[in-house]
Order: structure tokens, then sequence, then C-alpha cells
């Protein structure tokens, strides 16, 4: 079972975010975390729900929630879905 984390950084991108938005979102990342496994994974990778991202010195990946794109890294030798960022569509792939 792995275990969900925000990064600081994510409360300021909630500010940006509508409340009825953030509450979606974070059910979402709730049910995507209780329902992680390396089956349900692979069906999300195979569907386009989730993909590894390119040209990162560490191993990220991205959820598509709707407009908005939420970047994450597995630590799975603390099985541990760190969130990185929550941005809408436009936005998501800026430094």
């Amino acid at each position: 079972m792995y275990v969900l984390e925000f990064k600081s950084s994510v409360k300021k991108d909630f500010k940006h975010i509508a409340k009825v938005d953030i509450a979606f979102i974070k059910e979402s990342l709730f049910t995507f975390v209780e329902n992680f496994s390396v089956h349900y994974e692979q069906e999300l990778l195979k569907v386009g729900k989730i993909k590894k991202l390119q040209g990162e010195v560490e191993v990220l990946y991205r959820l598509k929630l709707r407009r908005y794109r939420v970047i994450y890294k597995k630590e799975s030798d603390r099985l541990i879905i760190l969130v990185l960022s929550v941005k809408s569509r436009e936005g998501a792939y800026r430094k």
C-alpha cells in the first residue's frame, strides 16, 4: 500500500485552483493511491491516464485529472507517492 504525500509547493499550486477542483483532485489522488499496484499502473499507462516523463534526471510521472496534470514520483523503498506539482494543462510542464 502506498502513502500519499504532498511537496510543500503544492499548497501554492492549490491557491490558483477552484475549491471544487481541489476536492476532485484530492479525492482522485486518494483513490489512485488506494488502488495503486503494478497491474493498475500498467492499465493506466495503456489508456494514457499516466505517462512517464522524459528528459528528467529523476523518474517522474504525469497523471491526468480533467484539465489538471499532477506530476509525481514513486519512492518504492518507502512506498510513497510524492505529489510534486498540480497545475492546469497549459502550465504543467513549465519549470
